[in-house]
């Protein structure tokens, strides 16, 4: 450990922690997946059950719920480690360390249930929780890039395709295309969100036939109390049927929506990179930041950078949670546990850390006009062909004779470009004769080329993007950007 002179807290230093939780996530999504949080659902899911058993007449009475309630955050973690060590066994640990503060209560504690019950409904608390959480930032970076958008609809670029010189567009339409991909995850979650079941209360091997043998053969009181118990925990329903756990293709299909947020952020983090390079657009630059310890001068977009490298991470992951529900031998095998304890936990907070990073951005993307319309100008002669050859066929000449004309004149303007001289298109043109009665210069204009672009900008926000912020009322506030 290292002191602080200050006496603030001290920082470990001897053993590795995970820079996700350190640098990374916000600390709403690190407060999610914490051993308090977790544990301290546990106890929740215990009383849920005990409360709905009393409910449907078993003999449990209000002070053995009494006392669980007022012990629901009260977790001794050294004692239910030193349990966890005698009997290898997380849930039984923090059972007897929950008995140890409810001893009237003990005895009607985890009455039927395995420890599926309590791990596996908490997980889905876990990931619901999680899942609204991105939902929220999601919208805030929706919203961001839509002001953004609006701002810029009418910027003209250069357009690119095969990352070469292509018609242009609007820096407001490009900045649509990231919208769009977040507009389809957004959409992504919200139908996992409402799909989203409890275990419920199934029994060791999904039979339920503890519970049939505490309610006396009664099917009937089996199934309100599944119903019953999820509903307390804050799901309209429970899986119709479940192994000893719940479908571990929840998780795949949990990791495949945070995989294609990563894509999504990805491609944005990319053209931003690309576009930085080219002077067209730069992320926040703070005024004491620096972007090199050798050269001082630079402007790096480490926050583009940085999104992507966690985006790959968290798509990496996908295959781990997919091999984990291929390989779960009929009611259950183990062998999930180890990966589940990794994955679910990392994917959220590295999901929740590329968009808070994709917030900030968004929130104070650089817009360089300048460099922009230069970029624009160099290539007009090529971008105006179209234009020239329907204005040359206009005035009397051979569509297909032109074509061959301004292909063999751009094709030697490339040339001399590459060996370093100016574009020289246009004199090109304007001295051959078939181009005599054509206003090159006026066919050269740069306004009208973007086409559609900008009314396209005003209606995807107007109407997708506003219908489908509408549809996700939350928000999440601005999180620190912590490194």
């Amino acid at each position: 450990m290292v002191a602080d002179p200050k006496n603030e807290p001290t920082v470990e230093v001897e053993r590795w922690s995970n820079p996700l939780a350190d640098r990374y996530a916000s600390k709403e999504m690190g407060y999610i997946w914490s051993d308090r949080h977790r544990y301290g659902l546990w106890r929740r899911m215990w009383l849920a059950l005990a409360e709905a058993e009393a409910e449907m007449g078993l003999p449990i009475t209000a002070s053995q719920l009494h006392e669980m309630r007022s012990h629901l955050d009260t977790i001794d973690f050294v004692k239910a480690a030193a349990y966890e060590k005698q009997t290898r066994h997380d849930v039984f640990a923090h059972l007897h360390t929950f008995g140890d503060d409810c001893p009237e209560a003990k005895p009607i504690m985890h009455l039927g249930a395995t420890s599926a019950f309590v791990t596996d409904n908490t997980d889905l608390c876990l990931i619901r929780e999680s899942l609204d959480l991105i939902a929220g930032r999601l919208a805030s970076v929706i919203e961001k890039l839509s002001s953004k958008a609006r701002e810029t609809k009418s910027i003209i670029c250069l357009g690119r395709t095969h990352l070469q010189p292509a018609q242009p567009t609007t820096i407001g339409k490009r900045i649509c295309l990231w919208i769009l991909d977040l507009l389809l995850d957004l959409e992504e979650i919200n139908h996992r969100r409402l799909l989203l079941s409890a275990r419920g209360v199934k029994g060791t091997t999904g039979t339920q036939a503890s519970f049939l043998e505490l309610f006396n053969g009664d099917h009937t009181k089996v199934r309100q109390l599944d119903e019953l118990v999820s509903n307390k925990i804050g799901f309209e329903k429970s899986f119709p049927v479940t192994g000893q756990t719940y479908p571990r293709k929840i998780d795949s299909q949990v990791l495949t929506i945070l995989g294609g947020i990563s894509e999504s952020s990805h491609k944005a983090g990319n053209d931003l990179r690309i576009a930085a390079a080219w002077g067209e657009l730069e992320e926040p630059f703070e005024t004491d930041q620096v972007g090199s310890s050798a050269m001082p001068y630079k402007r790096n977009p480490m926050r583009a950078e940085r999104m992507c490298g966690l985006s790959r991470f968290v798509m990496g992951l996908q295959q781990t949670a997919s091999q984990t529900a291929a390989v779960q031998w009929y009611e259950r095998t183990l062998d999930d546990s180890a990966p589940r304890r990794l994955v679910l936990p990392q994917a959220f907070l590295a999901a929740d850390a590329v968009l808070v990073i994709y917030s900030n951005i968004a929130g104070g993307l650089v817009v360089l006009p300048g460099s922009i319309r230069r970029n624009l100008e160099q290539h007009v002669p090529f971008l105006a062909s179209e234009r020239l050859l329907m204005a040359a066929t206009t005035a009397g000449g051979d569509r297909q004779e032109l074509h061959e004309a301004i292909r063999r004149h751009s094709h030697a303007a490339t040339a001399g470009i590459r060996d370093g001289r100016d574009n020289d298109l246009v004199e090109r043109l304007i001295t051959d004769p078939l181009f005599k009665d054509v206003d090159v210069h006026a066919a050269l204009t740069i306004d009208g080329l973007e086409g559609r672009a900008s009314m396209q900008v005003d209606e995807f926000l107007d109407g997708p993007v506003e219908e489908a912020l509408k549809k996700c009322p939350e928000r999440t506030g601005e999180s620190e950007l912590r490194v």
